[in-house]
Formats: C-alpha cells, sequence, structure tokens
C-alpha cells in the first residue's frame, strides 16, 4: 500500500469520531490524504483527530441532517484545504424496532441521520468536484435493504434512499470524472455494536445468524473497500452498492 495513494487530495469522512468512520478515516490518512472530520459531537472528531495524528484536520461538530451545518462544514473545508477530493457519507446509526414501535420521532430521526446527512453534503460538494473533474463519492449503505432484515424496516426505507440517490448521481455526473458508489456493510463490530450486545445480545445473534461466515465484520475490513472506491485505481467503478458482508447477501 502505497503512502501517496491519496497525496494531494483532501477526504471529508462525516461520523468519523469512531467506529467505521474513523477507520475510514485512519485508512485515507495514512495514504495521504489530509482530513476533514465530522461527527456529531466536536469533541469526538477531535479525538479521532488526535487518535490518527491528523494534527492539520478540520473538526466539525453539528447535525448534518440540518442544510445549514453542512453547510458551516463545507466553508470550514475549503477554508482549510480548497477543495474536497473524497466524500464518504458514513453519518448514520439505525433506531432498530419494529416498524409500527417507531413514533414519529423516531421514524423522523432514523431518515434524517442516514439519508437526510448524505443528500445535503452531495448537494453542496458536487457542484466543485463537477468543475475540477474530479471526484469520488462513497457513501455507506446497508445490507440489510437486500435482505429483508428484521426489525429493520424504517432504518431500510432511508439507506435503500441512499442505494437509490448512488445510482442516479452516478449516472448525472458520469462524464464529469466523478465516481459515486455505496458500500453496503452487514453487522460490523463498531462501539455501537457492543453497547448493543450489552443490553440486547438476543439481537446481536439474531443478526449475526444470516451472516454465512459466522460473524460481524471489522471496521478496517468496510474502510478497505472504502479505500479502493476512493482512488484512481476505481475509475470505471461507478453507481454500484458493493456488499461487505460475510455473504449475508449473494449476487
Amino acid at each position: 500500500m502505497s503512502e501517496a495513494r491519496y497525496a494531494g487530495r483532501v477526504a471529508l469522512v462525516t461520523g468519523a469520531g469512531r467506529g467505521i468512520g474513523k477507520a475510514i478515516a485512519e485508512r485515507l490518512h495514512a495514504e495521504g490524504a489530509k482530513l476533514v472530520l465530522a461527527d456529531l459531537e466536536m469533541k469526538n472528531a477531535q479525538q479521532a483527530a488526535l487518535d490518527i495524528g491528523a494534527a492539520d484536520a478540520v473538526t466539525f461538530g453539528g447535525n448534518l441532517a440540518d442544510c445549514e451545518s453542512a453547510q458551516r462544514l463545507y466553508d470550514a473545508a475549503l477554508g482549510q484545504f480548497g477543495k474536497v477530493d473524497i466524500l464518504v457519507n458514513n453519518a448514520g446509526g439505525g433506531i432498530i424496532r419494529p416498524f409500527v414501535e417507531h413514533t414519529p420521532q423516531t421514524l423522523r430521526e432514523t431518515i434524517d441521520r442516514n439519508l437526510w446527512t448524505a443528500v445535503w453534503m452531495c448537494w453542496l460538494i458536487l457542484p466543485s468536484m463537477k468543475s475540477a473533474g474530479f471526484g469520488r463519492i462513497v457513501n455507506i449503505g446497508a445490507d440489510s435493504v437486500r435482505n429483508g432484515l428484521f426489525d429493520h424496516a424504517a432504518y431500510n426505507a432511508a439507506k435503500g434512499g441512499v442505494h437509490g440517490m448512488t445510482s442516479g448521481l452516478a449516472r448525472e455526473f458520469a462524464r464529469d470524472g466523478i465516481t459515486v458508489n455505496t458500500v453496503a456493510p452487514c453487522a460490523v463490530r463498531t462501539p455501537q455494536y457492543d453497547e448493543v450486545e450489552a443490553v440486547n445480545s438476543d439481537l446481536i445473534r439474531k443478526v449475526v445468524s444470516v451472516i454465512p461466515m459466522g460473524r460481524p465484520g471489522t471496521c478496517d475490513e468496510v474502510a478497505s473497500m472504502v479505500a479502493y472506491l476512493a482512488s484512481a485505481e476505481a475509475a470505471f467503478v461507478t453507481g454500484q452498492v458493493i456488499s461487505v458482508n460475510g455473504g449475508s447477501t449473494m449476487l
């Protein structure tokens, strides 16, 4: 792996404070990218920058489901680096429960976290990517959209929107040097996963039971696919939803 793979590139990673987002940011930085790290809480973004060793990283705290907050993040990135070459829409997090046990608030929060965050960031960043003639957008979707996992209907509504946006944007910007893809993990061993397991181990066992490999994925395994899609090697890959799932769906 070349440390210069992303030399001169600026990568903006949302939901970068821990788990998958932090692993993605660490991988991109290790291969030369400058970082813009966003999280709901500023302290989490700042700690991630310290842990990664990205002294010049832009760190941001705020709810990116709000357009004005997303705009402030983009402005901060431009103020420091003048551009964004790679956008990783990782912000999300599911409120996982049977559909009729949701409330209007939890339904709206699920859609906001997982769909609107990605919509606003793409809408803000794509014009400058088009002007530059280069861009890599990698969304984090969900394998549960494909397998109809129990208790995931609301979450799948949001992530399914991300999958659909991926193909639409990929076609729209295919001749502008921009690729748009989605990485769709199954269960991944993150701090959030461990928190759920501590209070509802039965749910975790059910989720893992549909994975032929019999285990959750790791953050690094997801980050590896993102790193490929963000690279020059993936210039002819666009509009794809690529599962990192231990075989929980097979195509």
